[in-house]
């Protein structure tokens, strides 16, 4: 019997993973990644975040506080948002960061990790905003053959 490394172990393994698979943690990643409001919050921490007026700012992620995050994603309840975000904490996609002012100041931020998967995730939401007139009219396509038949 020979003797692994731990990196020969999680090479072995990765080759191993298998999305198809129903007990797969390639599958439990893909299914939370999916999630409308992990790709609003890399969209948001990444180039695409929301900038300050008056502020000079680079085009690309920052570091946003919890109250700019929730000012962002319309829509999002303060349970998901913060359930998101110790998900992807704890994924390690975003740090979290508590700064001891007062009141505290908690700001997150993507990890090298994180921003990998945003540049996946950028393309899906620019592909989503380019192609939503076309998808709008096939399904009003769609629904008025149906509705003839």
């Amino acid at each position: 019997m020979s003797t692994r490394t731990a990196a020969q172990q999680r090479a072995e393994e990765k080759t191993s993973y298998n999305a198809f698979m129903a007990g797969c943690p390639s599958r439990q990643l893909l299914e939370r990644i999916s999630d409308k409001w992990v790709a609003l919050i890399l969209a948001a921490l990444g180039s695409d975040g929301p900038h300050r007026p008056g502020v000079d700012h680079e085009d690309g992620p920052r570091p946003m506080r919890y109250s700019e995050l929730s000012r962002r994603l319309a829509g999002a309840s303060q349970k998901m948002l913060t359930q998101t975000l110790r998900s992807l904490e704890g994924d390690g996609l975003v740090t979290r960061t508590v700064t001891p002012t007062v009141p505290v100041t908690v700001t997150y931020e993507l990890t090298d990790l994180g921003l990998s998967l945003n540049r996946v995730m950028a393309g899906l939401k620019d592909w989503a905003e380019a192609h939503m007139s076309d998808v709008l009219a096939h399904r009003e396509e769609h629904h008025r053959a149906a509705a003839e038949h």
